[in-house]
């Protein structure tokens, strides 16, 4: 027999000292970039790479990938924003998109990796087992802010939402997907096959290319998140279509004609520096 899950948020707040209030939210996104970094300097050296280098790294990434977040959100939900523009900069309240954090943080490494004359993928390789722990770590955010969830369900492990957070059309439901759990555990399962393929590959360094580890990371987490973007009610849209699912199907497609490029026709990807490969 199943065991049933039921979920319920105890709040946003963790703690509050007189009128400082100390968010899940944030908690939760600052403790999954320091597990994020530590894990990253660790990987890299075990590429023989200045782990020095990757902290230096995540300055960049965090002034790029948390802004991009945020503004690729807020550019896809504008009505709203248009009418309380003082909740722009409101990030601690929730409210960011993983897809602008990848395409900011992607940039900014493109120019750090040509600054400092080092494979751009080379440093992808290393970054992204944490960005997927990091992820799962940050889905939690979603669980305490009562957002991101899924349609409504009677399943046996389902999330209650307060009405004050149901879209109007749904006032009348009590529980939904946890969607938020379903990317967490997917994330995490991410993670854990981006760090065999690693491990695998200090071992087997000639036939480990470079960029692999990257591009296995955009395949896999973009299939777990086309699956569950298409479960949640509160995607962010372009028309009629989840903006979610479009870059998820783009990165799948580009992805894989990348591996194929770099496996089948034994080529080095495109690089902002040689590849040492």
């Amino acid at each position: 027999m199943l065991l049933a899950f039921r979920f319920q948020s105890p709040g946003p707040i963790v703690f509050e000292i007189g009128s400082v209030s100390i968010r899940w939210y944030g908690f939760l996104i600052a403790s999954a970039v320091l597990i994020g970094v530590t894990l990253s300097q660790y990987l890299a050296k075990r590429r023989n790479i200045n782990p020095d280098l990757i902290g230096d790294l995540a300055i960049w990434l965090i002034i790029a990938a948390i802004p991009s977040a945020r503004l690729y959100y807020v550019i896809f939900q504008w009505q709203e924003y248009a009418q309380r523009p003082g909740d722009i900069l409101a990030i601690w309240k929730g409210g960011i998109a993983i897809h602008g954090a990848i395409i900011g943080g992607t940039l900014a490494a493109m120019i750090f990796a040509r600054l400092n004359k080092i494979s751009v993928w080379q440093l992808l390789d290393i970054v992204v087992p944490a960005l997927a722990l990091g992820q799962a770590i940050g889905r939690w955010g979603n669980f305490f802010n009562s957002e991101a969830f899924g349609k409504p369900t009677h399943l046996p492990w389902k999330l209650y939402i307060p009405p004050s957070n149901r879209p109007p059309q749904y006032l009348d439901y009590e529980y939904f997907h946890p969607t938020f759990l379903y990317e967490s555990i997917w994330n995490l399962l991410v993670f854990l096959l981006l760090m065999y393929i690693f491990l695998w590959g200090l071992k087997h360094r000639e036939r480990l290319k470079v960029g692999t580890i990257a591009l296995v990371y955009f395949v896999a987490y973009s299939i777990g998140r086309f699956w569950i973007e298409g479960l949640r009610i509160d995607s962010l849209m372009f028309g009629s279509l989840k903006m979610a699912q479009m870059v998820s199907l783009t990165l799948i497609l580009l992805s894989s004609i990348a591996l194929v490029w770099v496996y089948w026709f034994r080529r080095s990807l495109p690089d902002v520096v040689p590849s040492s490969d």
